[in-house]
Protein backbone atom coordinates (compact mmCIF):
# COMPACT_ATOMS: atom_id res chain seq x y z
CA UNK A 1 0.00 0.00 0.00
CA UNK A 2 1.10 3.62 -0.86
CA UNK A 3 0.13 6.86 0.62
CA UNK A 4 0.84 10.05 -0.63
CA UNK A 5 -0.02 13.76 0.30
CA UNK A 6 -2.02 15.13 -2.75
CA UNK A 7 0.24 17.40 -5.04
CA UNK A 8 -0.36 21.17 -5.44
CA UNK A 9 2.67 22.30 -6.51
CA UNK A 10 1.09 23.26 -9.60
CA UNK A 11 -1.94 25.00 -8.44
CA UNK A 12 -2.23 28.89 -8.57
CA UNK A 13 -1.94 30.76 -4.99
CA UNK A 14 -5.60 32.48 -4.99
CA UNK A 15 -7.89 33.92 -2.41
CA UNK A 16 -9.49 31.35 -0.41
CA UNK A 17 -12.56 31.68 1.78
CA UNK A 18 -14.54 28.77 3.84
CA UNK A 19 -17.38 29.00 6.33
CA UNK A 20 -18.70 26.54 8.27
CA UNK A 21 -21.03 26.08 10.96
CA UNK A 22 -22.53 23.55 13.46
CA UNK A 23 -24.79 23.29 16.64
CA UNK A 24 -24.99 21.54 19.91
CA UNK A 25 -28.56 21.11 21.77
CA UNK A 26 -28.52 22.02 25.67
CA UNK A 27 -31.01 22.30 28.37
CA UNK A 28 -32.41 25.44 28.41
CA UNK A 29 -31.06 25.33 32.26
CA UNK A 30 -27.76 25.05 30.78
CA UNK A 31 -28.15 27.61 28.24
CA UNK A 32 -29.44 29.64 31.44
CA UNK A 33 -26.04 29.23 33.25
CA UNK A 34 -24.27 30.16 29.54
CA UNK A 35 -25.97 33.19 29.16
CA UNK A 36 -25.72 34.32 33.13
CA UNK A 37 -21.89 33.72 33.01
CA UNK A 38 -22.00 30.90 36.09
CA UNK A 39 -20.66 27.58 34.55
CA UNK A 40 -18.03 26.50 36.92
CA UNK A 41 -15.36 26.28 34.19
CA UNK A 42 -15.61 29.91 32.85
CA UNK A 43 -17.34 31.75 30.39
CA UNK A 44 -18.23 28.90 27.76
CA UNK A 45 -18.83 31.43 24.56
CA UNK A 46 -15.03 32.90 25.05
CA UNK A 47 -13.22 29.74 25.73
CA UNK A 48 -15.30 27.62 22.58
CA UNK A 49 -14.28 30.80 20.37
CA UNK A 50 -10.90 30.53 21.34
CA UNK A 51 -10.76 26.56 21.03
CA UNK A 52 -12.16 27.20 17.14
CA UNK A 53 -9.78 29.54 16.37
CA UNK A 54 -7.22 26.78 17.60
CA UNK A 55 -8.90 24.06 16.05
CA UNK A 56 -8.43 25.64 12.59
CA UNK A 57 -4.75 26.21 13.15
CA UNK A 58 -4.25 22.50 14.24
CA UNK A 59 -6.20 20.88 11.25
CA UNK A 60 -3.40 19.92 9.56
CA UNK A 61 -2.10 18.21 12.93
CA UNK A 62 -5.54 15.74 12.67
CA UNK A 63 -6.38 15.33 9.37
CA UNK A 64 -4.05 13.08 7.14
CA UNK A 65 -4.18 14.56 4.05
CA UNK A 66 -5.02 18.37 4.95
CA UNK A 67 -1.99 20.85 3.73
CA UNK A 68 -0.25 23.18 6.59
CA UNK A 69 -1.07 26.28 5.01
CA UNK A 70 -1.24 29.95 6.05
CA UNK A 71 -4.50 30.98 7.87
CA UNK A 72 -4.66 34.95 7.89
CA UNK A 73 -8.02 35.36 8.81
CA UNK A 74 -10.50 33.24 11.28
CA UNK A 75 -13.98 34.90 12.41
CA UNK A 76 -15.81 33.35 15.25
CA UNK A 77 -19.85 33.71 15.68
CA UNK A 78 -21.39 32.01 18.46
CA UNK A 79 -25.54 32.58 19.49
CA UNK A 80 -26.89 30.97 21.76
CA UNK A 81 -30.78 30.15 20.17
CA UNK A 82 -33.98 28.43 22.18
CA UNK A 83 -32.65 24.82 22.41
CA UNK A 84 -28.65 25.44 22.04
CA UNK A 85 -25.52 27.11 20.65
CA UNK A 86 -24.89 27.57 16.81
CA UNK A 87 -21.11 28.13 16.08
CA UNK A 88 -20.10 29.67 12.56
CA UNK A 89 -16.54 29.97 11.14
CA UNK A 90 -14.85 31.63 8.88
CA UNK A 91 -11.66 30.92 7.59
CA UNK A 92 -9.59 32.77 4.74
CA UNK A 93 -6.40 32.37 3.16
CA UNK A 94 -4.26 33.03 0.32
CA UNK A 95 -2.96 29.76 -0.72
CA UNK A 96 -3.17 26.56 -3.52
CA UNK A 97 -5.92 24.92 -1.43
CA UNK A 98 -9.14 25.42 0.64
CA UNK A 99 -10.15 25.63 4.15
CA UNK A 100 -13.21 24.15 4.28
CA UNK A 101 -11.66 21.80 6.39
CA UNK A 102 -10.08 24.45 8.50
CA UNK A 103 -13.71 25.99 8.92
CA UNK A 104 -15.54 22.30 9.89
CA UNK A 105 -12.29 21.85 12.06
CA UNK A 106 -13.17 25.15 14.07
CA UNK A 107 -16.52 24.30 14.49
CA UNK A 108 -16.39 21.39 15.94
CA UNK A 109 -13.12 21.63 18.03
CA UNK A 110 -15.43 24.66 19.86
CA UNK A 111 -18.39 23.18 19.94
CA UNK A 112 -16.84 19.81 21.63
CA UNK A 113 -15.40 22.58 24.08
CA UNK A 114 -18.50 23.92 24.95
CA UNK A 115 -20.15 20.29 25.80
CA UNK A 116 -16.54 19.55 27.78
CA UNK A 117 -17.73 22.70 29.98
CA UNK A 118 -21.38 21.96 30.28
CA UNK A 119 -21.23 18.23 30.56
CA UNK A 120 -21.86 18.74 34.55
CA UNK A 121 -24.95 20.33 33.83
CA UNK A 122 -26.56 17.83 30.63
CA UNK A 123 -25.89 14.36 32.56
CA UNK A 124 -29.03 12.80 33.95
CA UNK A 125 -29.08 10.67 36.89
CA UNK A 126 -27.62 7.78 35.36
CA UNK A 127 -24.49 9.53 33.98
CA UNK A 128 -25.69 9.75 30.47
CA UNK A 129 -26.65 12.54 27.94
CA UNK A 130 -30.08 12.14 26.48
CA UNK A 131 -30.32 15.10 24.99
CA UNK A 132 -27.15 16.66 24.18
CA UNK A 133 -25.63 16.50 20.74
CA UNK A 134 -24.12 18.36 18.13
CA UNK A 135 -26.16 18.43 14.91
CA UNK A 136 -26.30 20.19 11.72
CA UNK A 137 -22.17 20.31 11.15
CA UNK A 138 -22.11 21.75 7.70
CA UNK A 139 -19.67 23.91 5.11
CA UNK A 140 -22.45 26.80 4.29
CA UNK A 141 -19.96 28.60 1.73
CA UNK A 142 -16.40 27.75 -0.37
CA UNK A 143 -15.00 30.92 -1.91
CA UNK A 144 -12.32 31.46 -4.54
CA UNK A 145 -10.92 34.32 -6.13
CA UNK A 146 -8.24 35.21 -8.28
CA UNK A 147 -7.13 38.86 -7.39
CA UNK A 148 -3.98 39.27 -8.58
Amino acid sequence: MKARMIDITGKPTIIREAMASGKIILSKDTLNLIKENKVEKGNVIEICSVAAIMGVKKTPEILPHAHNIPIESVEVNVNIEDDGLRMTVKVKTTAKTGVEMDALSGVLAGLLTVWDMVKKYEKDDKGQYPFTRIEDVRVISKIKRDER
